[in-house]
């Protein structure tokens, strides 16, 4: 007697749970679909565990699905160009250009008129860039895209350094963070607090249709608000948090995790915000200490005595403060905006 066997699926649900929970079809991920486009496909060159990798290849897959893969992306110089295209090979597989490290955003802009130009208005567009080719040597061009309001969507992968150059400071790098170019020594080691640039909020100054975070930790989260932004018309901005292991100093396993806790702790708030006003909120389901995220990762290893207590109880405060300022600002705690 032969017994017939029918496979079981499993599908993430968007909890913690991965079992045989079926969704429907509409609410499956483009990463479940074995046709899904593969956009960045295997090959490249990136490290283990590299968040930019996760986050670019869920991002353009579901922004491909969303427009039918009438696609066309422009990268700035950074990690993912690099790791993505050594000369002669590339991992892409759709119509790909490379910018210079700071004119993403014009350079998208201009692809976006000429495909108007020649009667093919329907191929969207997208730029995208790492930290610092977005909150720093990008900045000029990228607020001028906002400003005219101009009909590509931009996507930031944020790792928090300038990783590809040797994990120098950028714009985005946190406070006490030990970085190439804000080492871990002196009375205040590390990066110093109050600089850098709340990009999100940037955006939402100028009040353009539509601006989200998101982080590679909730792959249904980050493609649902890429296939929103590819419904809007105009200028959009998608900030996502790419944990990169080799500058941050932690085990490749614990990307996925890193990426959770930045949310959970409060340090990385997850919203979407049209218009410049925040129209919803992931809120935090766990809450968790900042020491939980921190003791993770060695450029934050002065932070702590090698037996994992605390040795900067001020830096730690301020730390903390930031997070229960993110809670407070956005309601993380509570149900989000209607």
């Amino acid at each position: 007697m032969t017994l017939e066997r029918t496979p079981v699926r499993f599908y993430q649900v968007g909890s913690f749970a991965v079992g045989n929970r079926l969704v429907e079809l509409e609410r499956r991920s483009a990463q479940s679909d074995p046709a899904r486009a593969n956009s960045l496909t295997s090959g490249h060159r990136a490290c283990a565990g590299c968040g930019e990798a996760l986050g670019a290849r869920y991002a353009l897959d579901a922004a491909m699905r969303a427009s039918d893969h009438q696609l066309v992306a422009v990268n700035a110089t950074g990690c993912l160009e690099v790791f993505s295209t050594p000369y002669p090979e590339t991992s892409w597989r759709l119509p790909w250009l490379h910018s210079l490290f700071g004119n993403a955003a014009a350079v998208a802009t201009g692809v976006a008129a000429g495909l108007r130009a020649t009667s093919r208005g329907h191929v969207r567009v997208i730029a995208q860039g790492g930290d610092g080719g977005t909150a720093d040597i990008g900045l000029g061009p990228l607020s001028g895209m906002f400003e005219r309001n101009d009909d590509v969507l931009y996507i930031c992968y944020d790792n928090e350094a300038y990783m590809n150059t040797g994990v120098q400071r950028s714009g985005t790098t946190p406070g006490a963070a030990r970085t190439a170019t804000t080492e871990a020594v002196g009375e205040h080691p590390g990066n110093r607090f109050g600089q850098g640039k709340d990009l999100p909020r940037i955006a939402m100054a100028h009040e353009i249709p539509y601006v989200a975070t998101a982080t590679v930790a909730d792959l249904y989260d980050l493609e649902s608000k890429v296939e929103r932004a590819m419904a809007v018309s105009g200028a959009r901005y998608l900030h996502v948090l790419v944990p990169c292991p080799l500058g941050w100093g932690s085990v490749s396993s614990d990307t996925i995790r890193l990426a959770r806790l930045a949310h959970q702790t409060g340090l990385f708030p997850v919203f979407e915000a049209r218009y410049g006003e925040v129209t919803s909120v992931t809120p935090i389901r766990r809450p968790a200490p900042v020491e939980e995220y921190l003791k993770l990762q060695k450029r934050f290893a002065h932070l702590f005595t090698r037996d994992g207590d605390v040795a900067d109880p001020a830096t730690l405060a301020l730390i903390q403060a930031q997070a229960s300022r993110n809670i407070t600002r956005y309601g993380l705690l509570g149900d989000g905006h209607d």
